[in-house]
């Protein structure tokens, strides 16, 4: 009787493991893209991505193990707009069968205005191109899985209704910055959709890819971008080396804005661990940091510096008046042993 109860739970477990494995897979190409499918998906799918978090999706290399996930997807999110140059050759040679859809199909698309042809793939950074890419993210489940339609038409109305929020929210915090100090120096061009749809002009010292390396001429435009408009920040970003930024606020006496996220989201213990975060924090990042007058970062950064010069000045001087005292120790001592 026992042997019987123990194959019967060993059955409904492997019933329930299966039922599980039911769910469609969700195969997204970014962080972003990812945390969108989450929000509409809800319980009724599995989601994975194929560049990790942190990583930088302009220059990602797809590993055999991307290939394989890409393999097992039942339906696979994509930006495009140049965003994942990589992707295609890595679903064709992958042989899946998942249908590939484009999330921001029917977003308004900005060009360079440098590269003639060239999309700029950031849409996400505007929170009303959030609801497009949410859309498009819907009606692909509802495709893909029709019997859970009504569950997924709740979750993207709800999801709607936050993004909407927080455009009008990221709207009024940017009013909150004057007008002539609305200017967000950042490493690469990722937030033209942000700058166009909240009133804030953009100076990057990259393109819109991570690809392009810094040009002489480029940091010329910056550097005086900043002497001339008087700006008292700027911002490095999450997946690029912060080291160039580093030197233009260095040599220019002002500070790190904080670090902003564009290409990716932060991991689960940071402050942008969601899409809705993400938005949210870099406004907040922005806005605090440009509000600050030049002259008042640039003394709090000379006080730190002070002090920290201050405390290894009484430190040393410590450090010699020991050692003084040490000597002169030994030499009455020495002098002691002379005399006995």
């Amino acid at each position: 009787m026992k042997k019987i109860a123990f194959i019967i739970l060993i059955s409904l477990q492997a019933i329930a493991l299966m039922a599980q494995n039911d769910k469609p897979l969700i195969v997204a190409s970014a962080s972003m893209i990812a945390d969108m499918a989450e929000s509409v998906g809800g319980d009724h799918i599995d989601v994975e991505m194929i560049v990790p978090i942190g990583g930088d999706p302009h220059l990602h290399e797809p590993t055999p193990a991307n290939a394989q996930l890409v393999t097992q997807a039942d339906l696979i999110l994509i930006n495009g707009l140049t965003f994942e140059g990589w992707i295609n050759e890595l679903i064709e040679n992958s042989g899946t069968d998942a249908q590939t859809v484009t999330v921001t199909e029917g977003v308004r698309v900005l060009r360079s205005q440098t590269y003639e042809n060239s999309a700029d793939p950031h849409a996400w950074m505007d929170a009303a191109n959030g609801i497009i890419y949410a859309r498009n993210i819907k009606d692909a489940l509802i495709k893909l899985d029709p019997a859970n339609e009504k569950a997924y038409q709740g979750n993207y109305l709800a999801y709607v209704e936050q993004l909407s929020i927080l455009d009008q929210e990221i709207l009024r915090s940017m009013q909150t910055i004057p007008e002539e100090k609305r200017v967000l120096i950042t490493s690469h061009d990722a937030f033209q959709y942000y700058g166009n749809k909240y009133g804030i002009k953009l100076e990057a010292i990259m393109g819109i890819s991570t690809e392009a390396e810094a040009q002489t001429s480029d940091i010329i435009r910056v550097n005086k971008a900043i002497r001339e408009q008087n700006i008292p920040a700027i911002f490095v970003e999450s997946t690029i080396n912060p080291k160039l930024i580093e030197q233009l606020a260095h040599d220019n006496g002002i500070t790190i804005g904080g670090k902003l996220y564009a290409d990716s989201l932060g991991d689960k213990d940071s402050p942008a661990s969601s899409y809705i975060d993400m938005l949210r924090y870099n406004t907040q990042t922005i806005v605090s940091a440009l509000n600050q007058e030049v002259g008042e970062s640039i003394t709090q950064s000379h006080d730190d510096d002070n002090h920290g010069h201050n405390g290894g000045g009484q430190s040393h001087r410590s450090f010699i008046w020991i050692l003084a005292g040490l000597m002169l120790l030994g030499l009455v001592l020495l002098i002691y042993r002379l005399n006995k």
